[in-house]
């Protein structure tokens, strides 16, 4: 009997293409749930009577229950199975957003964003990891890229859903039917074997040592790495902050209804985003077969060259210059999803994977997008949301200065190889 089980269990097995297309469908669904909050910020703002500072609060309580767990997480998913602690977190994550919709006043609203952030740090911290151990070095950063798409389709759609939804019935039913679907996904990878620790890399008698505590805080002794996910801090408040306040910037400044607002980004962040995070994931593959510093280089000059159109959308003061000028800037600032997340688990050891992860998503939170919304709505307080977001190409140039340092290390390290 034991015996036919395990025989049933092997013949479950997914293959990679089929692996990485369901943690890619599940990964549209975990952005969706965390950007429609974005596209309802002004109804959610006059319902409760908020202020710019408060309302930017709601995304610090998501990232305070997203990146404090986070390390947890990572702990676990290089020591127990992975599965479980993934449909846990959707389900988690999903229930969160359903309840958001029944939220009765601001602080009971802030709680159920803290438990998204809960669920959705779990699936986040595993989910690549396991990407990796059934893809080489040599499609990894493809694979990785493939999955972040979900990353500008599920915002998009967070966005447009939202809207829609929004205009229709009202706010709270935006999230009601956001988070309904998780609860039915939780289980879609419990049937389903999940692939050895590093198979990808090593030959299967080698087995993967579980890491130790100390281990997992030696990773911000790891210089490449550290230079990589400073970088993404910097990035990541960039990027956060534009999400979440870009919907009533459009509104308040060029008069668009929120249904208008919704699709127009939607619009941008589907055919940039997708174009550019295909586009740039691929491209530094195979850049990086005659460069070893190509996704290091990727992200370095896309971060770089998006600052400047991001501070022309905001400052031309015209419809037409916000427009491209948005375009541009998304368009760069997505060339590198793939290759930032590939540099993540490529940095540190096999057996750390889940814990670089983890450790990432912990700095970029704590240091990156969980202040940033609500710094930009106090500013806003003192100088306008249009001087506000000025501050944000500012911080795009410091994460394209840290990618190219990473760059010029990687060159260098390879120059010396070559003497030797």
């Amino acid at each position: 009997m034991i015996s036919l089980i395990r025989t049933q269990m092997k013949i479950r097995t997914l293959s990679p293409f089929w692996l990485l297309s369901l943690l890619t469908g599940l990964n549209l669904f975990n952005y969706l749930d965390r950007y429609v909050v974005c596209a309802v910020v002004e109804p959610v703002k006059l319902n409760f009577g908020l202020t710019d500072g408060q309302a930017g609060r709601i995304n610090t309580a998501f990232m305070l229950g997203y990146f404090l767990t986070a390390p947890l997480f990572g702990y676990l998913g290089d020591r127990m199975t992975r599965k479980w602690l993934i449909a846990a977190g959707i389900f988690v994550w999903s229930l969160g957003t359903i309840l958001t919709g029944f939220a009765s006043g601001y602080v009971v609203l802030l709680a159920y964003r803290v438990l998204v952030g809960f669920g959705e740090a779990s699936y986040a911290t595993i989910s690549p990891s396991l990407i990796s151990d059934v893809y080489g070095p040599s499609r990894r950063n493809n694979a990785l890229t493939i999955f972040y798409l979900a990353i500008p389709l599920g915002a998009a759609l967070g966005y447009l859903l939202g809207s829609q939804i929004e205009s229709a019935w009202g706010w709270r039913y935006a999230f009601i039917v956001a988070g309904v679907p998780g609860l039915a996904l939780a289980v879609s990878l419990l049937p389903f074997r999940e692939p050895n620790r590093g198979q990808a890399d090593c030959l299967p008698e080698e087995p993967i040592r579980k890491p130790g505590r100390a281990e997992v805080f030696k990773l911000l002794r790891l210089a490449d790495y550290n230079l990589v996910v400073w970088g993404y801090v910097a990035y990541t408040f960039a990027m956060g902050a534009f999400m979440f306040w870009g919907k009533s910037y459009l509104e308040r400044f060029f008069g668009l209804t929120s249904t208008q607002a919704g699709n127009y980004l939607a619009t941008i962040i589907i055919v940039s985003g997708l174009v550019s995070t295909f586009a740039g994931g691929f491209a530094a593959s195979a850049w990086r077969k005659r460069n070893p510093a190509a996704y290091s280089l990727t992200l370095g000059f896309s971060t770089l060259a998006a600052a400047p159109f991001a501070a022309w959308a905001f400052l031309g003061g015209t419809k037409m210059a916000l427009m491209a000028g948005l375009a541009a800037a998304i368009f760069l600032l997505l060339l590198g999803v793939g290759p930032v997340n590939t540099l993540i688990v490529e940095t540190v050891p096999v057996k750390l994977r889940a814990s670089a992860m983890a450790m990432a998503i912990f700095m970029i939170h704590l240091f990156g997008d969980m202040w940033s919304p609500e710094i930009i709505g106090h500013l806003a307080k003192f100088f306008g949301l249009n001087r506000a977001v000025l501050i944000l190409p500012v911080v795009l140039l410091l994460a394209g200065g840290l990618w190219l340092a990473l760059a010029v290390k990687t060159l260098r390290k390879r120059s010396v190889d070559k003497r030797n």
